[in-house]
C-alpha cells in the first residue's frame, strides 16, 4: 500500500473533523486549506477535488471495519458482544458525515457500495446472536426470532449517533454517552436472555466502562477492537512518519 505523506493525513484530518462540524455541502476546500495553514494548491496537490477527500475518508473507514472484522480474535461472548457494539459507535461517530452526507457526495448511500462493511457489521451482529442461542442464553421463543431482533438492534445502536448529535447536539461523544447508547441497546436485547446471562453482559459493560475510564485519564482515546493493528488515523500516522511530509 502507498505511504501517506503527513500532509495528506494532516488534509484528511481536517477534512474530517470539518465535514462532521459543518457538513460536507457547507465546507469548501478554501476552509480546509485555511485551517490548516497551507495554501489551496499545495491541499489540490495532494488530493484535487473535496469529492476526492470524503471517498478517501470513506475508504478508510471501510478499511478500518474490515481489518477489524479479518483480524478478530473471538473471546467470551459477553466481552465480544461489547466489543462490538463500542466499536460501531465510535467508528460511527468520528465519521458521522458519512451516513448523513453520502447522498452529497457520491449519490447513493453508502450500504450500496458493493465493498460495504455495513452488511458485515449486520452478519457479526447476527453470528453473535447465534451464539447466544447456541449457549441456550436465550428465554423460551425469543432464540426463533434472530433476524427481527438482530434488525431491532442494529437500527438502535446505528441511529444512537444522529440521536446525540440532532436532539441533544452533541459536539463529542464521551464514554457516558456510549454507554447510554449501550443501555438503550441491552434494553432490546437483555429481555429476552436467562438471569444468568443478563448478569455475564451486565458485568461486560462494567468492565468496558472501567476500561474505557482509564484509557481516557492515560491518554487520547484508540477505537476499540480485538484486530490486531492500528486503525483509521492511528495507522494513518504510523505510515506517514515512515517518511517525511511533503
Amino acid at each position: 500500500m502507498k505511504t501517506r505523506s503527513r500532509t495528506a493525513v494532516r488534509i484528511l484530518e481536517a477534512s474530517r473533523e470539518l465535514f462532521n462540524e459543518k457538513g460536507y455541502a457547507a465546507t469548501s476546500v478554501t476552509e480546509i486549506a485555511a485551517a490548516l495553514g497551507m495554501s489551496q494548491g499545495n491541499l489540490t496537490y495532494h488530493f484535487k477535488t473535496k469529492r476526492d477527500l470524503a471517498m478517501q475518508l470513506e475508504a478508510d473507514v471501510l478499511q478500518a471495519m474490515k481489518t477489524r472484522r479479518e483480524g478478530l480474535i473471538l473471546g467470551p461472548l459477553a466481552d465480544d458482544y461489547v466489543e462490538h457494539l463500542l466499536f460501531g459507535m465510535e467508528l460511527t461517530w468520528s465519521n458521522r458525515f458519512l451516513m448523513r452526507d453520502r447522498l452529497q457526495y457520491a449519490g447513493e448511500p453508502i450500504g450500496r457500495r458493493p465493498d460495504s462493511e455495513l452488511m458485515a457489521d449486520y452478519y457479526e451482529l447476527t453470528a453473535l446472536l447465534v451464539r447466544i442461542r447456541e449457549q441456550d442464553m436465550f428465554i423460551g421463543d425469543s432464540a426463533q426470532n434472530i433476524d427481527v431482533l438482530a434488525r431491532s438492534l442494529w437500527i438502535v445502536s446505528r441511529y444512537w449517533i444522529d440521536y446525540l448529535r440532532e436532539l441533544e447536539g452533541l459536539k463529542t461523544v464521551s464514554w457516558a454517552d456510549q454507554e447510554r447508547g449501550i443501555q438503550h441497546h441491552f434494553a432490546l436485547l437483555l429481555p429476552n436472555l436467562k438471569a444468568s446471562a443478563r448478569r455475564e453482559f451486565n458485568a461486560a459493560l462494567d468492565q468496558a466502562s472501567n476500561d474505557s475510564k482509564i484509557r481516557e485519564t492515560s491518554g487520547p482515546r484508540q477505537l476499540l477492537g480485538r484486530a490486531r493493528g492500528p486503525l483509521l488515523s492511528e495507522r494513518s500516522s504510523a505510515e506517514s512518519d515512515k517518511q517525511q511530509g511533503a
